[in-house]
Formats: C-alpha cells, structure tokens, sequence
C-alpha cells in the first residue's frame, strides 16, 4: 500500500515543478501559488507513507519518481531534452531505487 502513497505523492510533486516552471519565476503568481500548494499536499502524503516503510527508502523512492517524471513533463509539456549523460543518469537513479527497494 505504501507504494501507492508514495507514487501519488511523487505525482503531486511532478505537478508542483511543471506549475512552477509554468510560474516563470512566479512572474505569474497564480501558477506559483498553485504549485506551492500541490509541495505541500506531496509532503504530507510522503509523511503517511512513513508509517508503513523507513524514511531513506520513501524519500528516494519518492525523489526518483519526482525526476523522472519531471523530466517526462519537461519533454512532453516544455520541449526540453536531456542530453545522453542525463540519460544515463536517469537510468542509473531507476536502478537505485529498484535495488533500495529489493
């Protein structure tokens, strides 16, 4: 059940980042505020997950999720690509919590 916390967590703050990058530097505040709210609402899932599993393991769970998905988000909604070495590093992040999570 923990995963599903986790993930929806990690869904809210993919949100959080597409809106503030929406927000341009909070030159438009609405987007800004939206996406600070949609942080918050991420942090407070991630709390209730810590009751089922340790912090290290739903923290980079939920980081990894966060980046992946941010720069998903990125390509599809902002058109930013990532170079082979972010790639890589991306890859490398999935390993990680699939391994943390064995």
């Amino acid at each position: 059940m923990y995963i599903f916390i986790i993930i929806f967590s990690a869904l809210l703050d993919i949100i959080a980042n597409l809106l503030l990058k929406k927000s341009d530097g909070f030159k438009h505040y609405l987007w800004g505020l939206a996406s600070i709210f949609f942080a918050i609402l991420a942090f407070v899932l991630l709390y209730f997950s810590l009751e089922y599993v340790p912090l290290s393991v739903a923290y980079s769970t939920w980081g990894a999720f966060g980046i992946i998905g941010t720069c998903l988000g990125g390509y599809i909604f902002f058109k930013e690509k990532l170079n082979f070495i972010g790639i890589l590093g991306i890859i490398v992040v999935i390993i990680a919590v699939v391994l943390l999570n064995m």
